[in-house]
């Protein structure tokens, strides 16, 4: 899978989360981790051993990730989506119900945002370098620029059903800011399909959770302050039954003749973000959700991402730069949430 949003959750929230001895109905958290999209997955279930032992949940959870990868994977040159971008015909094709069910969300959420949230704004991802093609750091000239934009829009994308098409034969669709979070929740249903309503999934930093910890606790969640060498807590927050995820741009990025250049690309102008806002955290009862819209929020820049998010009744917290620290705001939503 591509290499998704830096994680900014991961670790605190395990060190929030530890384990925990059995109580007295025998139950404990019981810890599953592994590999996927370029990332760890850790995985927290409160049951017995034997419980999930005899479910192979972990093995589940593995096939299903693999089949995630699989479909939308824009590093694995034989997945659904590279063979969808590798085609240059404009005729319908018939596409997976995960790959239809992620892309139908980032359509949706990219019109929401008016084009904040742009799933075809891979080729621009590509040229500033932080795409599978890796190309050398540096800034492409605006005759490049303009030549490649005109390869991005939503408009040139036709989903009817599970039959997609494309407009322009060179369109290429990136679902890495809604391809992890729908692997969240994937992994989230499947757990709850084998009886299991207490756990805590988390992939790359995206999480969801259900319930309560093994103590009868609920969840605590670390929100990372956004500093570039050191890991501290901006924020501990309760989600409940929700997912959250959290998109920033102070952890990937390259430099050049004293300039910072963040991935995360405004479609508008096939740039990279140049404001304040550091950090965007949102919960909601999707992780795929919560992952695009924490994306279009980023690109958006504070103002005009609070108003977006008060407006569209979002739980949502602002992290900006300023020169004495960071400013913090967030939504009357999100308010609920911190511990």
């Amino acid at each position: 899978m591509n290499k998704f949003k830096l994680g900014l959750l991961t670790a605190l929230v395990l060190a929030l989360s530890a384990c925990f001895p059995s109580n007295n109905t025998g139950q404990e958290e019981i810890l599953l981790q592994g590999r996927t999209m370029g990332t760890t997955y850790n995985i927290k279930v409160v049951g017995t051993k034997e419980q999930v032992e005899a479910l192979n949940l972990q093995q589940k959870i593995d096939a299903l990730l693999k089949q995630v990868n699989q479909e939308m994977s824009t590093y694995i040159k034989s997945s659904e989506i590279s063979i969808f971008n590798q085609s240059t015909s404009t005729e319908s094709i018939e596409v997976s119900p995960g790959f239809a069910r992620v892309l139908k969300e980032s359509i949706r959420l990219g019109q929401l945002s008016e084009g904040k949230l742009d799933v075809t704004v891979g080729p621009l991802v590509n040229l500033w370098g932080f795409g599978p093609e890796q190309r050398p750091d540096k800034v492409p000239s605006e005759e490049l620029l303009a030549a490649t934009k005109k390869r991005v829009g939503l408009q040139y994308l036709v989903l009817e059903g599970n039959l997609l098409a494309k407009k322009i034969p060179d369109l290429y669709i990136d679902l890495s800011t809604t391809a992890k979070g729908y692997g969240v929740d994937v992994v989230a249903e499947l757990i709850e399909k084998n009886g299991i309503t207490n756990y805590l999934v988390e992939i790359g930093g995206e999480l969801r959770l259900k319930g309560f910890k093994s103590t009868g606790e609920l969840w605590a969640i670390a929100v990372e302050k956004p500093l570039t060498n050191e890991r501290s807590v901006q924020e501990v927050i309760i989600p409940r039954d929700n997912a959250v995820a959290t998109s920033g741009d102070y952890r990937i990025y390259f430099e050049a003749d004293g300039v910072r250049f963040s991935h995360i690309i405004d479609p508008a102008t096939g740039k990279p973000i140049n404001h304040k806002l550091v950090s965007v955290t949102v919960i909601h009862p999707s992780s795929m959700t919560a992952d695009g819209l924490s994306t279009a929020l980023m690109v958006m820049g504070m103002e005009e991402g609070i108003a977006f998010a008060t407006e569209n009744n979002l739980a949502a917290l602002f992290i900006s730069k300023t020169e004495n620290g960071f400013d913090e705001q967030f939504t009357v939503k999100f308010k609920q949430y911190l511990k």
